[in-house]
């Protein structure tokens, strides 16, 4: 599944050709959980970067109602891998019942079916395998995603400045591989907090979230300079449970970037070992995904550690039949 990510982007703009509704839009609402959900905060910041004052308000709703700005002048988009997420169901239905104007993304499940029953529009995402993991699946939905916005005119050619530098994404995957595999045994048998700038906080958020799912791991995330505030004061004690990852944009505010080495040596000094890695490429698109390969195969390598199957989310599945009984 890895190795075969960066693939995901050129069918992701294909399953989203000429899906729109009627309208003018400001916003878009992306609602949906999980591994369905931070495409969409991964998104805002690729469309920022790109767009700049021009790029649309785009909003993350992650509760079983949408949110008020989801009405005049929104689009409302809900995502579920599966199709089966109650929340995201739960959204569809209320959009619905609103008259309010929503396309679906899904692979299938009840989604897929009260789309073609209330004759709304609708992204089919692939299943590669039956155990495909949401979390897995980043580079359908945030192409999917990019070409929604493109068929509403909220952004105009990304798809196309993506479409230039998809081939470099998976560049190098050997080398990639042997990093996170060297990092996954630092970090055996402690709790991984991950830190990156304000602008890549969503990408620190998802490197936790790996941690989470493939290696059934804790993680935490922050950003700088917020972490120096609070944050970092923690380590006072314990530290030597925990290991730091920073996630180091090289066009960050140089300010920013002194607080990196200024903190690796302070809170090193408590114990806390830590390792920086140099966000590469030429925009927040690559930057993103060549550092989220690492962040898989880390991930994967220390699910090897950890002894556990770095596929299934056993827990999340089991909590979702207690909601039920």
């Amino acid at each position: 599944m890895i190795l075969d990510s960066p693939k995901q982007f050129a069918v992701g703009f294909d399953i989203a050709e000429g899906v729109k509704v009627d309208g003018k839009f400001e916003r878009v609402v992306f609602s949906g959980e999980g591994g369905s959900a931070f495409p969409s905060q991964l998104l805002e910041t690729i469309v920022s970067e790109f767009a700049g004052a021009k790029a649309p308000q785009i909003i993350t709703n992650h509760s079983y109602s949408l949110p008020a700005v989801s009405t005049a002048g929104a689009l409302n988009v809900v995502c579920s891998y599966s199709g089966n997420t109650e929340e995201t169901i739960s959204n569809l239905e209320e959009a619905i019942s609103k008259k309010l104007p929503v396309i679906g993304i899904a692979s299938g499940g009840k989604v897929e079916e009260i789309c073609k029953a209330s004759n709304i529009p609708f992204v089919k995402l692939p299943m590669p395998s039956p155990e495909f993991q949401p979390r897995m699946g980043t580079g359908y939905f945030v192409a999917a995603m990019v070409k929604l916005l493109e068929n509403h005119g909220l952004v105009s050619g990304l798809s196309d400045e993506m479409g230039k530098n998809m081939g470099t994404v998976g560049e190098g995957l050997e080398e990639v591989e042997r990093k996170g595999m060297e990092l996954a045994g630092k970090i055996a048998g402690k709790t991984p907090v991950v830190y990156s700038s304000e602008k890549f906080a969503r990408l620190a958020m998802v490197w936790k979230i790996k941690f989470n799912e493939h290696a059934k791991n804790p993680a935490f995330w922050n950003f700088f300079s917020e972490l120096n505030h609070n944050e970092m004061v923690g380590f006072t004690n314990l530290g030597e449970r925990y290991f730091a990852v920073m996630l180091k944009d090289p066009q960050d505010d140089p300010r920013n970037l002194k607080r990196y080495d200024v903190m690796a040596k302070l809170v090193g000094e408590k114990g806390l070992e830590s390792v920086m890695f140099g966000l590469e490429g030429k925009n927040a698109f690559e930057k993103i995904f060549k550092s989220l390969l690492l962040a898989d195969f880390t991930a994967y390598y220390l699910a090897m550690y950890n002894k556990a199957d770095p596929t299934p989310v056993e827990m999340v599945e089991h909590f979702k039949k207690l909601l039920v009984g």
